[in-house]
Order: structure tokens, then sequence, then C-alpha cells
């Protein structure tokens, strides 16, 4: 009697950055039940997402394609995946899988799905609480008992928005990691986030009025994963009451991580710091999978896909020759890591590439930023694993090896592909409709860029759902000029 194929629950997390989890070595606790996941499994603990934001991240997650391959760069991304680009859920459902996505309709990246479910993900002050993976549960749940009930195996994906701002978890958990004043007159932290013209109006509607202490958000960020990680509890006690446990590979990944108070990128998820890139994996398959296993080697989102479909046993109809590579052999110790070094891009309010090692990271401006930061910047992460100084002055060979590095594979992937890089075409990433092409200072960029109320950010993201395939515009790459760092 052939063995039943076994099922898919992906839970993609928002905006989670890895070393706020307590499994990753976070001195808080904020994470116990997705620890005891990871005793019950793998967790990777050098996992990077290579393409920021959402939009790009999530195309990698679910293609195991680089963006290269997917022309996805930017959070605002225009038309949908090109038709020769096959998704996890149409692979899955090419051979007899029954598909369901909770609280990702609508994205270029979640083609292909059988069933798109909502729920409420967004928050503001005035609204009061948002228990958004309460929610989720309202919905994935019954999804859950539906998929479980059927004769087909299945494929869950949900995506979980707790970590992503507007940080508002409900109680107990909004005073679980902190116990001062968030009003104290006496603390100024909060002065250059609500000074920061971009972001200020959104800020106001989920931030207490008057609130001066930059350490109350943080904590918020930490009482919504904590709150998060309890409601995916109720989400594994489920499938252990459905007999699911031993016949259902659960993956944790997410898209990005979150910058909090560092770098100037206030509360929100763009830049390629690490605290932005280095995002959790955590699989656990019962029989197939060592538990309590911790892998060192470096994994990227792209190694996703292949990686779930060998451990299904699943072969595509079709031949797909994925970017990434599975990560089978990592774990079980017959390769120390799928790589070395790799390729990082971002488009969410900066339209930046770069390149990142195990002891440098290099960061190039393809046209200037909002933050007025420097067109190039280099990071010994050894030395400086916080990245907060920038050598590319004074580590001049340093900086040039990168981006010959960088530059040569652009240039390999492009003749691969036989398409040029997207991070040179997507040259209206911004969604602005006031402001066409590139800025041409930061000076003009900050005093463009705005993202406006909660509703409006949400609205934000949701462009891409809307927006009509349209013609790709090349040009050559922008580079950023020189500007004085002051704002209006």
């Amino acid at each position: 009697m052939a063995k039943k194929p076994l099922n898919l629950i992906l839970l993609g997390i928002d905006s989670l950055r890895a070393d706020h989890m307590s499994c990753y070595g976070y001195h808080r606790q904020t994470t116990p039940h997705i620890d005891k996941l990871a005793s019950q499994g793998v967790l990777f603990e050098n996992n990077y997402s290579p393409h920021i934001p959402t939009t790009s991240a999530y195309a990698s997650m679910l293609t195991g394609k680089d963006c290269f391959s997917t022309s996805v760069v930017a959070l605002r991304h225009k038309g949908g995946l090109a038709e020769n680009i096959q998704t996890l859920p149409e692979i899955l459902r090419a051979v007899g899988y029954d598909t369901s996505c909770v609280g990702f309709s609508g994205n270029p990246s979640s083609r292909g799905f059988d069933n798109y479910l909502d729920y409420p993900a967004w928050g503001s002050f005035a609204e009061g609480r948002s228990p958004k993976a309460e929610k989720l549960n309202e919905v994935a749940v019954p999804e859950l008992e539906r998929l479980a009930g059927g004769k087909k195996p299945f494929c869950l994906f949900l995506r979980h928005m707790d970590p992503h701002a507007p940080y508002l978890p409900p109680a107990p958990f909004e005073r679980m990691f902190y116990s001062g004043n968030e009003l104290d007159p006496q603390n100024r932290s909060m002065q250059p986030v609500m000074s920061f013209k971009p972001f200020c109006d959104f800020f106001a509607d989920w931030m207490p009025p008057g609130i001066t202490d930059a350490d109350y958000v943080t904590a918020q960020y930490d009482g919504a994963v904590a709150y998060m990680d309890a409601a995916i509890q109720r989400l594994m006690t489920r499938i252990d009451e459905l007999g699911l446990r031993d016949n259902t590979l659960v993956v944790l990944n997410n898209d990005h991580g979150e910058t909090l108070y560092e770098h100037e990128c206030w509360f929100d998820h763009h830049g390629m710091y690490d605290n932005t890139l280095h995002v959790p994996l955590v699989l656990r398959l019962p029989g197939k999978l060592p538990a309590g296993k911790r892998v060192s080697g470096y994994s990227l989102h792209q190694d996703l896909v292949p990686t779930m479909l060998q451990l299904m046993g699943v072969k595509p109809k079709s031949r797909i020759d994925f970017d990434g590579n599975s990560l089978l052999p990592m774990v079980n110790g017959s390769k120390a890591s799928n790589h070395a070094d790799f390729y990082i891009t971002e488009c969410t309010w900066m339209r930046k590439h770069g390149w990142r090692t195990p002891e440098w990271k290099l960061i190039v401006a393809l046209e200037p930023d909002f933050h007025f930061k420097p067109e190039v910047e280099l990071y010994n992460l050894v030395k400086d694993p916080l990245e907060l100084k920038n050598v590319a002055g004074t580590e001049k060979a340093v900086t040039a090896a990168l981006r010959e590095r960088l530059h040569n594979w652009v240039a390999r992937r492009e003749r691969e592909t036989g398409q040029t890089n997207p991070m040179y075409t997507n040259l209206n990433w911004h969604g602005n409709a006031s402001h066409e092409g590139p800025f041409t200072s930061s000076q003009q960029a900050y005093d463009t860029m705005h993202i406006g109320s909660v509703g409006a950010a949400n609205r934000l993201q949701a462009g891409a759902r809307k927006a009509a395939p349209t013609k790709k515009v090349t040009a050559k790459k922008v580079t950023a000029k020189k500007v004085a760092p002051k704002r209006k």
C-alpha cells in the first residue's frame, strides 16, 4: 500500500528578526513555544533574506529562485511573476495537493494557491490593542481542520503579521518586557524618531501620544513576538490533536527582520544591515529530521523550496532549475554551508545592493537615500557585528575587491538569465506618483517619501496587488551624489 504524501504547513512570519528570539540567543524569553518547535527539529543559525523587503523575499521563499530569475526586487512590484516561474503551491497543486494561503492574498509572490483567506492584520492606537495572531488563528484553525479532513495531501501557508509595525500586542504582553514610563519627560530618545518627517505621521498613528522612551517601542515589538509565539502554540496543539504531527512538515521562516532603534531606520524593515537580513528557519518532520539539531552553515531563501520538496519526496511535473540548493546535506553533515558569500538587495524605501561575506558587508547606493547615508558603506562583521563603523574610506582595498565580486556576480547572473539586473530597471520602485524615476539627492528623497497613517501604509503594501503589468524600463545604474546631511 502506497504511503500517503506528506503535508506541509509553512509559517511565514513578517518582520521577525532572529536575534530577538530566545532560541537564537536573545536575553528575553520571547519565543518559548517556537523554542520547543526548534528542539523537535532543525534550526538554521545563519539563515538570511538576501532580497529585502516582503514581495521580493517571498518571491524567493516560494519559488527557489533569486531576484535575477524572478525579476522581483521592490515592495511595490508592478505586475506579477513571470509565467515561466513556478511557485511552490503551483508545483504542489500539479501533483495533487490542496493548497491554502492565509493572510497573503493578491501579492505577486503568493500566486498559485487554491484558496485565499484573509484576517485583520493591521491596527492603530485609536483602535486599541491588535490581536493579530488570534485573528489569524480564527481563520487558520478551521482551514487546517478542513484540509486535514480531506482526501488530498495539503499545503497551508500562514502569514503572521504581529512583529510588523504597528506593534500593538494585547495585555499582558504590552507590559511583559517594560516597567518604565513611556511618557517620561526626562527621556528624549524618541525625539529623532518623531522628527523623521517621512515616518512621523505613521508613528503618531499607532504609538502613544507624547511617547518619549524608545525602549517602550522595542518592548512592544518583543511583546508582539511573545504574543504571536503563544498563538502559534495553539496551531501546534491542533496539529497534534488532528493526528498530523508525524506526516506533516512544519516550517517556520520569514521574509525579513526589523530595524528597531538602529541605523536611523526607525522601527521599520528597510536597510541591509543584519537586523533585517538575518531571519529564522526551523524545520520539523519527525522520523526524517533529527530533533534538536542546530546547523551553523549559511542558507538563503532560495534554498527553501528545494529543501521542502526533497523532504516531502515531491518531484515537480516539469524540470525546474532552482537557484538554491537543498539544505539536507548541511543537516546530515556532508556539506558545511550552501553559501560562502552572497548578493543582497533592497527596494523598500531605498534602492541599494551589496555583497555579504562572513567577515564583510558592502552596501552600495544606486541612488541617494532619504537617510543621507554615504554612497558606499563597508562593515567588518567580525570586529563590528552591530555595523556601527563604516570603514569604506580606510579599507579601500577590501571595498574595491568586494565591489568587483559584486559586479562579476551581477554580470554572471545577467548572462545566465538573459535579463538585466532588476535593481537597474526598477526605477519607480518607490511607488510615489508625484515623482518619476530615481532621486537625484537625499534631500529630494527626504522631502518626497512619506508613509502617512497606518491605513496609508497598509494601502502602500497592498498597492502591488492592484498594479497592472507594465513594460520594463531599462536604464543604467544611477550613482548616488554627495549631499549635505541636512533636513528641512
